[in-house]
């Protein structure tokens, strides 16, 4: 009698791995995407997973969000990627957000966020123009004027000219031993010397201005800064 081996074989089915997860929200479709896989598998995953999930042609827009995690998109894939969701019916790519930013990036970033400290007087006629945050040891006389891309912090007296917020930021503050400006300007948002407080030149009170929730500039008291801007306070938390 012959001899039989029986082998028992598994066959093991492996699901596909999903490069494309969806989800949707009020305000639209949120496309997290694999960082790891090649662009060409992640492009084609779009296509099939937005074809199932395409709308009828007289349905609204739709905004779409990227989450590209650790993957860098060049302009011309972030291109590729804008196409293909263009492609299908409503869709339309409203942000693309990744962990990942050039060199060029990098340092416009630090520049922006960053406190340039300027101990000096800006006397009448004098600009002083910065990217990230300044810090004035010194005062501002009427028709000197301090700019910057973010906030303003002035350790002496502001007379003159302020204009805070100029890379796009309503949350941008501006902070003074003494606050009696010509002129304050937080993003595009004006307000002249005659709507500031009655702030008296004795005064020990430092202060703040800020744009409230009416779009107006408000002055109040530097102790509420932290409430009103509690991202100003974000490295102490972390301590």
């Amino acid at each position: 009698m012959s001899n039989y081996i029986l082998v028992e074989v598994n066959v093991v089915n492996r699901q596909k791995q999903q490069y494309v997860t969806i989800k949707g929200t009020k305000e639209g479709l949120t496309l997290h995407l694999d960082d790891t896989c090649s662009f060409k598998e992640l492009l084609a995953e779009i296509e099939t997973k937005l074809t199932s999930n395409s709308n009828p042609d007289d349905s609204p827009l739709l905004g779409v969000r990227l989450k590209v995690g650790n993957r860098y998109l060049t302009n011309k894939q972030q291109e590729k990627l804008r196409n293909v969701i263009r492609s299908k019916k409503n869709f339309i790519v409203e942000e693309i957000e990744s962990n990942v930013m050039t060199k060029e990036q990098a340092i416009q970033w630090k520049e922006e966020n960053e406190i340039v400290p300027v101990a000096k007087m800006i006397r009448s006629g004098q600009v002083l123009e910065v990217n990230g945050d300044l810090l004035l040891i010194g005062d501002v006389n009427p028709g000197g004027t301090v700019k910057a891309g973010g906030n303003i912090f002035i350790l002496g007296a502001l007379r003159g000219n302020a204009y805070a917020g100029l890379a796009g930021n309503n949350q941008s503050v501006i902070a003074a031993s003494l606050l009696k400006p010509t002129l304050l300007s937080i993003n595009e948002t004006l307000n002249r010397s005659p709507d500031f407080s009655e702030q008296t030149e004795g005064s020990n009170e430092m202060e703040c201005a800020y744009i409230d929730d009416q779009e107006r500039i408000v002055i109040d008291r530097l102790q509420l800064l932290s409430q009103l801007r509690p991202m100003l306070t974000r490295l102490e938390r972390r301590m």
